[in-house]
């Protein structure tokens, strides 16, 4: 098949093969992808996702000292593990009825704002485009890379490549232009991220109620110099990124359903505006809305809800094929929110986690992951929820809403507009993100870059607001407050990969019951007690096959290229669980898959 010919309609006797990537490395815990091929059809015609390590915060946070939760929930990760002390800090702060001072919610951010860049770069660059650089697309497609040599580059006036293979070699990994500059620019990211927040990845500088940083003018001009040396970078590699997705989608007609699910995303807010933020619950849904990264929940394509406490009370924690005993027979810790409203068992407030070690049978239960959902009102369905691998959430939900409106970023209803000042060699830019027509594999990963510009564009913002409370001498960055005997709280934040919570009931001064749910849980939950999917499970199965090889020397590219779309914390290495494949069955049925087409 070329590249250009369409993927034909008639459906062949399926030749069905076993094949698993496990561990897929380097997440929070052990990711194994689980799928059966029909190599006769080219597509996936059924996945399960799998985590084979149990962790427990949820178990050892109770009886501590609820200040430490922020310091010890940063474990969780040695990827995003700010995220968390942010986020652990929020849902405290709501605890302990404390407003930290303007200047230090604009740190908090602006650590954050270099966190965002950091990570999606490495991961984009580094991790992701591997998927797509020349080395992999030469033995998976040669006839695409083929095409590629003779493509010109339609934005090679941005990034200064001729044609898409030019842009697919320099993200060759060790070897690569591109490759090797992102990770320079990891390195001043992560300068900038030390600056306001101490340490990473585990900050020393952030607490409830303040930040400890020093806030000097050479903090936030050390750090404006290192963000104008990458802001080239950044207009570059959106340059790039789209020339390349674009590319795919005319090179292998089709490609839009690789990684294709429903619209269901879901976004938790991010970057408070210190002058609306009073952390309060009963106000959440008015600085909820004032995020600069606005919250929501977007079913097929359209906006449910911008309310963060509406987005709180319809999480529900289900099992199914989770390795847990259900807790909907305790005692709950919350039986309303403080607005009367009541709080379901299944409520991360009243979850209880047992854990029944076990073995993994797809028939029944095969993860350690449990299935985060949200309750629609509208329709009384528990939503698989996806993150989008979180910049196209947060891009779709702020582009719905079109309430973010600032010098550097705009969202339109239809689109959020991003302008970077004029760098050391490229002018000032404005970039539009669109919403796509799909949530998909290359939407996914098109929207990372774009929001690697939000993030710096709005980085620019923080600092000029910061520099100006410092010249007016507002250096005031903590705020002092008293654990009380008896309270709750949430935070609510996006991880760099997509929506984190974290909710918090406090007794007798100690943690009664504390649980965080970063996105990985979302994306990577198994099938809950009504059969549905985990967002991983619904993107890969059914999702067509377009790379060339057979069973004997398949290397799972458009799955990978799926799964790693999500972000699931950094997945750089993937080892093929039983080795080219077992072929299960070769059905010769005519009427197999008649219903499927």
């Amino acid at each position: 098949m070329t590249t250009t010919e369409a993927r034909p309609t008639e459906r062949k006797p399926p030749q069905l093969v076993d094949m698993s990537w496990d561990p897929i490395t380097r997440i929070i815990g052990n990711l194994g992808i689980y799928t059966k091929i029909d190599f006769a059809n080219r597509e996936v015609v059924e996945c399960h996702s799998t985590s084979s390590l149990f962790r427990g915060y949820s178990v050892f946070m109770k009886g501590k000292d609820p200040r430490d939760a922020g310091f010890i929930t940063s474990r969780i990760c040695g990827i995003c593990g700010d995220n968390h002390t942010t986020c652990s800090d929020y849902a405290q702060q709501m605890a302990y009825g404390v407003k930290p001072p303007p200047l230090a919610d604009y740190i908090v951010n602006l650590g954050e704002a270099a966190e965002y860049i950091f990570d999606h770069t490495i991961f984009q660059d580094n991790l992701v485009f591997v998927d797509f650089c020349e080395a992999m697309v030469k033995s998976t497609n040669p006839g695409v890379l083929a095409r590629a040599e003779s493509t010109s580059a339609p934005r090679g006036d941005v990034h200064g490549y001729r044609t898409i293979a030019d842009i697919m070699r320099a993200f060759n990994p060790f070897e690569g232009e591109v490759y090797k500059e992102a990770l320079k620019v990891s390195r001043i990211t992560r300068e900038m991220f030390c600056l306001m927040e101490g340490r990473h990845v585990h900050p020393s500088t952030l607490y409830p109620g303040g930040v400890g940083t020093m806030p000097q003018p050479t903090t936030f001009t050390d750090y404006l110099s290192r963000l104008m040396r990458v802001i080239d970078f950044v207009k570059k590699a959106v340059a790039m990124n789209d020339d390349v997705f674009d590319f795919f989608y005319e090179a292998l007609p089709g490609y839009e359903e690789v990684g294709r699910r429903r619209i269901l995303l879901g976004c938790w807010g991010a970057f408070q505006d210190p002058m609306t933020v009073d952390y309060r619950y009963e106000t959440m849904n008015t600085w909820g809305k004032q995020m600069y990264v606005t919250p929501g929940i977007v079913v097929d394509g359209e906006l449910v809800t911008n309310n963060l406490i509406d987005i709180n009370l319809g999480l529900r924690i289900m099992l199914g094929s989770s390795y847990y005993e259900d807790w909907v027979g305790e005692k709950p810790f919350v039986t309303h929110d403080p607005l009367g409203n009541p709080v379901d068992m299944r409520h991360p407030w009243n979850q209880t986690t047992v854990p029944v070690p076990q073995k993994r049978d797809f028939d029944d239960k095969y993860s350690w992951v449990m299935s985060p959902r949200w309750l629609d009102p509208r329709t009384g369905d528990h939503l698989a929820l996806d993150t989008g691998g979180g910049p196209l959430a947060r891009l779709w939900s702020t582009a719905l809403s079109g309430i973010v409106d600032t010098p550097y970023v705009k969202a339109t209803g239809h689109s959020v507009r991003i302008s970077l000042p004029k760098g050391e060699k490229l002018p000032e830019t404005t970039f539009e993100w669109r919403i796509p027509q799909w949530s998909n594999t290359i939407e996914r990963d098109r929207a990372r870059p774009y929001f690697v510009a939000y993030a710096a564009a709005m980085a620019l913002q923080f600092l000029e607001e910061a520099m100006g409370l410092v010249r007016a001498g507002e250096t005031k960055v903590f705020e002092n407050f008293e654990v009380p005997d008896e309270a709750i709280g949430c935070g609510f934040h996006e991880a760099v990969r997509g929506v984190l919570s974290h909710h918090l009931v406090i007794k007798d001064k100690k943690i009664a019951n504390y649980h965080p749910y970063p996105p990985t849980p979302w994306n990577a939950s198994p099938r809950d007690k009504f059969g549905t999917p985990g967002p991983y499970e619904d993107a890969v199965q059914g999702q067509p096959i377009f790379e060339e090889n057979g069973p004997d020397d398949f290397k799972g590219t458009d799955i990978m290229r799926t799964v790693r779309s999500f972000d699931p914390c950094l997945p750089c290495g993937v080892h093929m669980y039983v080795g080219k494949g077992k072929t299960l069955t070769t059905l010769h049925s005519p009427t197999y898959g008649a219903n499927h087409g």
